[in-house]
């Protein structure tokens, strides 16, 4: 008995020894591998708000000043759902000093750099739990170019599960620089030095002497600029499904938001006594040049294109007689009715999801079945657009406006491209027969009436963003509050009333779909309903059980699904996450868990002081034959309409744009239909403020 005692006396004592030799592997484990003090939403927004804070610069939180210098991203492989197999990619780049370096600008559109952004997206996509990514994040952020982390860290959050209930700062506050003109740079830049707090007024770029500027409050607004750059993030054209899930009508969804953009625009053009703007031809010249007045954090100012040049090829990307041939064989593919694959066989497209596989080559994204033979019509336009200033590397410019989807927008001819696009799209469209009152009618659903319940006013209000993060830090200088002040279009709350005949003998899901379209073109004459339909604009789309017999349906332009509300400020998100984690609360900011949408004070267009009449369309279709196969209770919130649902099927079998995205040969058909009405409604703008 004894003797035994003793032994395992022994084998105690080796097992303690044997611990305390492992005990410092075992504490650096802890520290990093322990996610029950980071799992909740409150740490994980803090976690982000933390690594994007002063993007620049080297971190400035002790945690994860720790992490990057002990982190080994290949020391616990089990952490990586691919056991640590992008991870050896990314670090094997990083030893053998391939990667791009900080302080240098960077852009999507660059095929390296976008190569390098991707490899970090890969190994934050891997992880399993939150320490993973955390701690990753916050070793590359030292280690990578900042704008790639930045967009890894922004697309990773998006498409992990890992990233649920996180709120992404507003870009225009974490790289300041791609949204602001550098004379107010320059202003953010004295007041750091010379300790006065400052705030600044960021005026449009051009003057009257340009048309142009009387439109350069919608291509240069924020929330706009937000919108573009988020959808690009949401759907990516460098996905592949093997990400971890596939983007559901991601190619015509491209096709959506961007004739949604150019109709806005061309909305906003009428608003302004201009004429709907030009498609962009390659055997034309490019009439309106653009001097975007910003700057790149480093890399020099954003390159000059001027008035009246001719398309030029651009060394190392294309020939201007490429594109026309990638455009000749896109035009043959509709005229044809099929795509050709890469092994040969032929894809129809006049079904109803030829438009999604159209969307795809024209992008082109990964979706697309003939990349090498279709080209990349839209990526490839934008880098020849933005390249036009310096064609052929003479002055070794850093990449146009063009090149960013943060900034694309600011430049006119952003939407002269789409435009471009948008009529290769309608050759598409307008090839299928147009709907018949059978195809159109919703049987024993009418609307009765359609109101609006307050008045449509327009009007301009002014907003604040800080620049603190477009300032460098030093040891003797403290941060004083520096802000940009932009001026916006808004419009008042307004709430629609629609009033519908239920006789089909029970509670039934409707959709109700809700279009703006023009009367009259600039010129002050009358649209037929066939050409006014493809200038229309979305203003909202939702699914509602309307009972038996007659009501009234009340919805209000906040809840539109087209829109988002603005964002939290970055100095708000790190408030409310600090308080949380602090006060040991969770954090709820679902409401703004999504960027992607069109800014809810833009939905409706300017107008003109003395008002401007439009029509209002409003079709109610059958809501359980446009949601059959979807799982839910229907109310998807958020901006589905132009966005889809993360993750999920988009919510609506019926194209994009229904009724209105095929031709209309005859208005009697949709005058006899009982379930679709429109009236006319008017829209006022204020130039002075509106309370």
């Amino acid at each position: 008995m004894g003797t035994s005692t003793n032994s395992m006396k022994v084998l105690v004592l080796c097992a303690l020894v044997a611990a305390a030799a492992a005990w410092p592997s075992f504490v650096d484990d802890l520290s990093f591998q322990s996610d029950v003090v980071a799992s909740s939403t409150a740490h994980k927004q803090q976690d982000i708000n933390h690594l994007l804070d002063k993007i620049y610069e080297d971190t400035k939180y002790p945690d994860l000043q720790e992490i990057a210098k002990n982190f080994n991203p290949l020391g616990d492989t089990s952490m990586y759902n691919d056991q640590g197999a992008a991870a050896e990619v990314l670090m094997k780049e990083l030893n053998d000093h391939r990667l791009l370096e900080q302080h240098h600008w960077y852009s999507l559109f660059n095929a390296r750099q976008r190569e390098e952004a991707l490899m970090l997206f890969a190994v934050l996509n891997q992880c399993k739990v939150w320490y993973c990514f955390r701690n990753n994040a916050a070793y590359f952020r030292e280690q990578m170019n900042e704008g790639e982390f930045v967009y890894a860290l922004y697309v990773g959050v998006i498409h992990s599960k890992l990233g649920d209930g996180i709120v992404l700062p507003p870009l225009y506050e974490i790289t300041p620089h791609m949204f602001t003109n550098s004379e107010v740079i320059d202003k953010a830049y004295s007041a750091k030095m010379t300790q006065k707090a400052g705030t600044f007024n960021v005026s449009f770029t051009g003057t009257k002497k340009n048309k142009e500027q009387r439109v350069a409050y919608f291509g240069e607004d924020i929330g706009m600029n937000i919108h573009h750059v988020t959808w690009h993030m949401d759907f990516p054209f460098w996905w592949q499904d093997s990400y971890g899930y596939h983007l559901d009508r991601k190619g015509e969804l491209f096709f959506w938001v961007h004739h949604q953009l150019t109709a806005r625009f061309d909305f906003e053009r009428l608003s302004n006594w201009l004429d709907p703007v030009d498609e962009l031809h390659w055997d034309r010249i490019i009439r309106e040049g653009f001097a975007p007045l910003t700057s790149y954090k480093y890399g020099g100012e954003f390159p000059v294109r001027p008035d009246n040049i001719h398309f030029e090829d651009v060394d190392g990307v294309a020939h201007v007689h490429d594109m026309e041939i990638t455009e000749n064989r896109i035009y043959e593919a509709i005229d044809h009715g099929y795509i050709t694959a890469t092994d040969g066989h032929t894809i129809d497209i006049r079904q109803p999801k030829g438009i999604e596989l159209l969307g795809d080559i024209i992008e082109s994204s990964m979706y697309s079945p003939n990349a090498q033979y279709y080209g990349s019509l839209h990526n490839t336009a934008h880098v020849m657009l933005g390249r036009q200033g310096d064609p052929h590397g003479k002055f070794n410019l850093p990449p146009g406006v063009m090149e960013h989807f943060e900034t694309a927008t600011r430049d006119p001819s952003f939407f002269r491209l789409h435009k471009y696009m948008d009529n290769i799209f309608k050759k598409h469209t307008d090839s299928f027969s147009p709907y018949t009152h059978d195809d159109l009618e919703f049987a024993g659903m009418a609307v009765d009436g359609v109101a609006i319940d307050g008045e449509l006013i327009t009007f301009f209000d002014e907003f604040q963003y800080s620049l603190i993060n477009a300032v460098d830090s030093g040891e003797s200088i403290e941060d004083v509050e520096i802000n940009a002040r932009v001026h916006r279009l808004n419009h008042k709350e307004f709430t629609y009333k629609i009033t519908v005949s239920n006789s089909i003998g029970s509670d039934h899901l409707a959709t109700f779909r809700i279009f703006l379209c023009p009367i009259e073109d600039n010129n002050g004459i009358t649209l037929t309903l066939d050409k006014e339909r493809w200038l229309c604009i979305e203003l909202d789309k939702f699914f509602q059980k309307v009972p038996s017999g007659t009501h009234t349906i009340h919805r209000s332009s906040k809840d539109s699904s087209v829109t988002v509300p603005d964002m939290p400020s970055f100095h708000s998100l790190k408030e409310q996450a600090d308080d949380a984690v602090n006060g040991g609360h969770d954090l709820d900011l679902s409401a703004y868990e999504r960027s992607c949408g069109i800014p809810d004070r833009m939905l409706l267009p300017k107008s003109k002081p003395e008002g401007m009449e439009f029509n209002l369309f409003v079709a109610v279709t059958d809501g359980d034959k446009d949601t059959e196969g979807h799982n839910g209770d229907h109310d998807h919130g958020g901006t589905h309409a132009q966005c889809g649902v993360h993750g999920e099927a988009y919510p609506d079998n019926r194209p994009l744009g229904y009724p209105l995205e095929r031709r209309i040969p005859d208005e009697r058909v949709f005058d006899g239909v009982p379930n679709i009405k429109h009236v006319v409604v008017k829209i006022v703008h204020h130039p002075e403020h509106h309370d």
